[in-house]
């Protein structure tokens, strides 16, 4: 689900061009490496599945370069609860992110369907984020 959110992220907003390869979780370091490329959500990647922090990689991305978007940090909000949905502060939003999330596999035939198929999810939660007045928990922190 991270993934595939951070992939979203990458394309709209840090790097259109960007070349994504999508290798398994265990590769992602020795690729890195190898192609000087910029590994996430993955053990050894710059940007971990979740790091000493405890952001994900989506959040990681979004604090580093697009702290200003206060969508965007809403939205991390969600992608982190999603992700690590046993954690206790999430959102309603995450509970609902994280189901549909379940079924990505069943309904994709591989990781660039994926990425396609749920660029409209998140399309749509930012849009609904950036109508939205509510801030986020950790502005009201």
């Amino acid at each position: 689900m991270n993934r595939a959110a951070t992939v979203w992220l990458i394309q709209r907003f840090l790097d259109p061009t960007a070349e994504i390869l999508f290798v398994e979780p265990g590769e992602v370091a020795a690729v890195q490496e190898r192609e000087g490329a910029i590994g996430f959500d993955a053990p050894g990647a710059r940007y971990p599945h979740k790091d000493q922090q405890g952001r994900c990689s989506f959040e990681q991305l979004v604090d580093e370069r697009l702290a200003g978007d206060r969508s965007l940090r809403s939205l991390a909000e969600i992608v982190h609860g999603a992700d690590f949905p046993d954690e206790s502060a999430t959102t309603p939003e995450a509970a609902g992110l994280w189901a549909i999330s379940q079924g990505f596999t069943d309904v994709a035939q591989d990781d660039e369907e994926i990425v396609a198929r749920a660029a409209f999810l998140y399309d749509s939660l930012l849009a609904h984020l950036r109508r939205r007045p509510e801030r986020t928990a950790r502005e009201r922190a």
